[in-house]
């Protein structure tokens, strides 16, 4: 018999992954989706989009204990069913680039409506990633008065941001480096650390539960990701000082900046920038959020405008090794915005794409081993979609490694000078050892040129 019931307010990556976790170990969960494609789809033990290793743990909930996890096209059953309801809709980015609340008010109101009906305490959990102030005075207010019920008397109401990578989402749900849980009042946060105890158990020897109010929680998310976002704009602005002179590789400069103990190596990786559906969204909405507030931040306009000239910078690096790249084939190896997934969202090859089509180049062919469908959603007919890498160089001009994937690391000079037409290649990621490639056939990597 399961000792807690959640409902599962939004199944995209967190609340699906989080579903998914939940279930497996042993905790009744009651997802909820106003789409009825993807509700017969999980019901079915199908993961309705890719991510690591999440169809596999699918698979052994529906073979084993197919009762822990269900999908409901109705919210207000789900959340009348559990003890702990987590909201984990969408917050996207609106044309101004400020955050887009209607998904988590609308499910707020949902809430309500199923607290009206119910006399038992209940405990709401905000996962969304919202601007401060919001679980408080978006979620909390509408709650009181859809329900009539009193925060902190009738209902708990807590903020735990999440912290998951996609492409490792699973293992981050399973095994998180620390639990931030911003409270409403004591009671509140307790409950839901005492859930996290139980799902977790020894875990938590080496995983710490910070507690705090609901505004400094939702302000930890943002601090999260304005600050990893930071790092790759940082690396990525010392990989085009590394290109200013011979004898400076900059994977070697990271390496030696991210050996230094308060800084940590991760997130220093130097590319074609970074994508996906949080650092943009994230950037932008609290940029927006203090502007509202009469505070402009300097900081994250520039993260952002590095970012986004990293697709300008791959494409000028292409032109100078293969020349004018207009009448060429152009390939892109890997399309996601990064591997482990097939999310599309803000991915780096849409910027190239279209960087690539303002200089009028119109042959454009695009590999990706697990996105290419949700690439054709996102770009349509701008490119080409290849079945297999081969098919992708063959008589290509000058390729373009963009995501790296397993799939990828594996290629050799000789893959590339026998299928394209012209071996050019620019590896933005630095998944190629330099001196074998650049020995071997036309080369440029991403914060290096040709020693002198």
């Amino acid at each position: 018999m399961y000792k807690y019931s959640v409902s599962i307010l939004g199944t995209g990556f967190i609340g699906l992954c989080s579903a998914a976790c939940f279930a497996n170990k042993d905790i009744k969960v009651l997802a909820s989706t106003h789409n009825e494609k993807k509700a017969s789809m999980i019901n079915d033990g199908i993961a309705p989009f890719y991510e690591a290793d999440l169809q596999e743990m699918m698979n052994d909930i529906k073979a084993k204990k197919p009762e822990l996890l269900q999908c409901l096209l109705d919210p207000i059953k789900a959340i009348l069913e559990t003890d702990i309801s987590m909201i984990t809709q969408g917050t996207p980015m609106r044309e101004d680039k400020s955050i887009n609340l209607g998904y988590i008010e609308s499910t707020a109101r949902e809430i309500g409506e199923a607290l009206k009906q119910k006399n038992n305490y209940h405990l709401v959990v905000v996962r969304s990633t919202v601007v401060p102030g919001t679980s408080r005075n978006l979620v909390g207010r509408i709650i009181t008065e859809v329900s009539g019920k009193i925060p902190g008397k009738d209902f708990g109401l807590c903020m735990q941001p999440e912290f998951l990578a996609e492409g490792r989402s699973i293992e981050d749900t399973l095994k998180p480096d620390r639990i931030v849980i911003g409270e409403f009042d004591e009671k509140s946060g307790a409950m839901l650390q005492e859930f996290y105890e139980y799902f977790y158990g020894d875990h938590l020897k080496n995983c710490p539960i910070l507690r705090m109010n609901l505004e400094s929680a939702e302000l930890v998310k943002y601090g999260n990701n304005c600050l990893l976002s930071t790092k790759i704009s940082y690396a990525n602005e010392f990989a085009n000082l590394a290109q200013l002179v011979p004898n400076v590789d900059i994977v070697q400069v990271m390496k030696g900046v991210g050996l230094d103990y308060r800084i940590s190596d991760r997130f220093l990786g130097a590319g074609v920038g970074f994508g996906g559906s949080c650092f943009h969204k994230d950037v932008n909405a609290i940029r927006a959020w203090s502007k509202s507030k009469g505070y402009h931040s300097r900081l994250l306009k520039a993260v952002l405008d590095i970012n986004d000239d990293q697709a300008i910078r791959i494409v000028d690096i292409a032109e100078e090794l293969a020349g004018d790249l207009k009448n060429k084939r152009i390939t892109l190896l890997g399309l996601a915005f990064k591997p482990g997934t097939d999310d599309m969202r803000q991915a780096a090859s849409i910027r190239v794409v279209n960087e690539l089509r303002n200089r009028g180049v119109k042959d454009i062919v695009g590999y990706d081993p697990k996105a290419n469908e949700t690439a054709e959603l996102e770009l349509g007919n701008k490119i080409a979609y290849a079945n297999s890498i081969e098919q992708a160089l063959k008589g290509s001009e000058c390729t373009l490694l963009i995501t790296e994937w397993d799939d990828f690391k594996t290629l050799t000079p000789d893959d590339f000078k026998e299928y394209m037409k012209t071996p050019n290649l620019v590896d933005g990621r630095r998944l190629y050892n330099y001196d074998r490639f650049n020995s071997a056939l036309p080369f440029r990597a991403i914060g290096r040129i040709n020693l002198e």
